[in-house]
C-alpha cells in the first residue's frame, strides 16, 4: 500500500514539473499569415492562404515542435484583380493545382527541430497537400510572441504537375517553375 502511495506521489510531481516546463501556444489565426508566391517563366504571381489552426510546442522555454492546418479553400491572389484574379484563384483551387474541394485542408507537422542560434531553429517537417506527404526542411526564427519563416516549397512532390517543365516537354514561356515561396507569421 505504501509503495502504490509512493509511486503516486511521484508520478503527481513529475506530472506536475514535466507540465511546468512543457507549453503548447496556439496561433491566432486572425493575426498570423501566409504569403505564397507562385512563378512562371514570364514572371510571378503573390497571394495568401490563411491557417485553421496551429500550435507550437515549447520545453523550458525553446521549441520542439508545431502542428498548423491550412485552409486550401483560402487560397486567394493578391496581385490581380477581377475578371483574372477569378480566374487564377479558381484554377488554383481546381484538381490541376490543390483540388481544395476534395482536399480542403493541408498539415505541417514538425518532426525534429534543432536549435542553430539564439531563437532561430532548423526545422524538420512533414506537409501534406493533396493527400500527398514530403519531407521538408526550413529556418524559424522565434521573438517573443511572433515566429517568421521561409518556406519553399516544389509542388511536384505533392502530385502537382500543371505545366512543370520536369515533366512537359516544350511548354518554353508557358511552363510553371516547380517551386512556389511561402512566407509565414505566425502570431501567439
Amino acid at each position: 500500500m505504501k509503495t502504490r502511495i509512493l509511486t503516486l506521489v511521484v508520478l503527481f510531481i513529475v506530472a506536475t514539473v514535466t507540465t511546468a516546463f512543457a507549453q503548447d501556444k496556439k496561433i491566432n489565426v486572425e493575426k498570423s499569415s501566409i504569403n505564397w508566391t507562385g512563378y512562371k517563366v514570364t514572371g510571378q504571381h503573390e497571394g495568401t492562404i490563411d491557417f485553421k489552426e496551429g500550435t507550437l510546442n515549447f520545453k523550458n522555454g525553446k521549441l520542439v515542435g508545431g502542428t498548423f492546418i491550412i485552409d486550401m479553400t483560402t487560397i486567394n491572389t493578391i496581385d490581380l484583380s477581377g475578371d483574372s484574379k477569378k480566374s487564377l484563384d479558381g484554377h488554383l483551387k481546381s484538381d490541376d493545382f490543390f483540388d481544395t474541394t476534395k482536399y480542403p485542408e493541408a498539415v505541417l507537422k514538425f518532426r525534429k527541430v534543432v536549435e542553430t542560434d539564439d531563437n532561430l531553429y532548423r526545422v524538420a517537417a512533414n506537409l501534406t497537400i493533396k493527400g500527398n506527404t514530403s519531407p521538408i526542411t526550413f529556418d524559424i526564427e522565434l521573438e517573443e510572441d511572433i515566429a517568421e519563416a521561409g518556406l519553399k516549397i516544389d509542388r511536384t512532390k505533392f502530385g502537382i504537375k500543371y505545366k512543370s517543365a520536369s515533366f512537359i516537354d516544350g511548354l518554353k514561356d508557358k511552363a510553371i517553375k516547380d517551386e512556389f515561396d511561402l512566407n509565414v507569421t505566425l502570431k501567439f
